[in-house]
C-alpha cells in the first residue's frame, strides 16, 4: 500500500493540487492547516473523487502541536511517507515597510516549522525511504532581475530564500538516510488563488503537482523551476 502524505499548509491551490494527484496514486492524504472549515470542503470535494483523505486542523506556526498532528494522522491513516511542506505567512510590503513581526513571523513558519516537521515525521520517512517536498518561490534565487522584481514583495522574499537553504541542507542532510528531499520553485502567480487574482504570468497548480510527482519517482534532482514570471 502506497504510504501516507503529510500535506502541511493546505490550501485550495498547490496543496490540494498535490493531494489530488498523490492521492490518485493510492496515498491516503492528511490535510493540514487552521481552517476546519476550509479542511472539510477540501475533504468533501477529494472524497468525492474516490480518495481517501482526512482533515487535521492544527496551527502549523505552533510547533508544539507538530509533534501531535504527526501522532494523529499516523494513527488514522499509517506511517507517513511523503511530507509537503506548503505552509507559508501570506506577507506583504517591501523590507523598509512591512511590520517586523511579519518577517519573523514568516521566518518561524517557512523554516523553524518546516524543520519541526521534519523531525516529527523523521522516523517513519526513513522506515520507508519517504521524501520530503517543499513549495518554494522564484525570489530566493539570488540574482539582480529577481531581486528588482521583489522589491515590493521583500518581506516574502527572505523567507522563501530561507526555506531554499533549509531545503538544500536537508537534501543533503537526509539522503544518506535514504530519504529523499524535493522542491519546486513556482515563477510566477498560482493561478485560481486569492494571490493569483489579476496577476500574470500565472502558473496552474496541477502543472505544479505533476512536477512534484515526476521528481517524487526520479528522486534525481532536487529542485525544478516552474513557470515564466521573470527570466532566469
Amino acid at each position: 500500500m502506497a504510504q501516507t502524505i503529510l500535506v502541511c499548509g493546505a490550501g485550495p491551490g498547490v496543496s490540494r493540487a498535490v493531494a489530488r494527484r498523490f492521492g490518485r496514486a493510492g496515498h491516503p492524504v492528511a490535510l493540514v492547516a487552521r481552517n476546519p472549515q476550509r479542511l472539510e470542503g477540501a475533504v468533501e470535494e477529494l472524497s468525492g473523487e474516490g480518495l481517501q483523505v482526512r482533515a487535521f486542523p492544527a496551527d502549523l506556526a505552533d510547533i508544539t502541536s507538530l509533534g501531535r498532528v504527526v501522532e494523529d494522522v499516523r494513527a488514522a491513516l499509517g506511517p507517513i511517507g511523503i511530507l509537503h511542506w506548503n505552509a507559508f505567512l501570506d506577507v506583504e510590503g517591501g523590507l523598509l515597510e512591512a511590520p517586523l513581526s511579519d518577517l519573523t513571523g514568516s521566518f518561524e513558519l517557512r523554516v523553524t516549522a518546516y524543520i519541526a516537521a521534519v523531525r516529527a515525521c523523521l522516523p517513519d520517512l526513513e522506515a520507508s525511504r519517504g521524501a520530503v517536498l517543499a513549495t518554494c518561490g522564484i525570489m530566493l534565487l539570488d540574482d539582480p532581475r529577481v531581486d528588482a522584481f521583489a522589491i515590493g514583495y521583500g518581506a516574502l522574499a527572505i523567507g522563501v530564500a530561507a526555506q531554499h537553504k533549509a531545503t538544500g541542507i536537508l537534501a543533503q542532510t537526509l539522503a544518506p538516510r535514504g530519504v529523499y528531499v524535493g522542491e519546486v520553485i513556482v515563477n510566477g502567480f498560482i493561478e485560481g488563488t486569492p494571490g493569483g487574482v489579476g496577476k500574470s504570468p500565472t502558473v496552474a497548480p496541477a502543472a505544479i503537482a505533476e512536477a512534484f510527482r515526476e521528481l517524487y519517482e526520479a528522486r534525481r534532482e532536487h529542485s525544478v523551476i516552474i513557470g515564466e514570471a521573470v527570466a532566469v
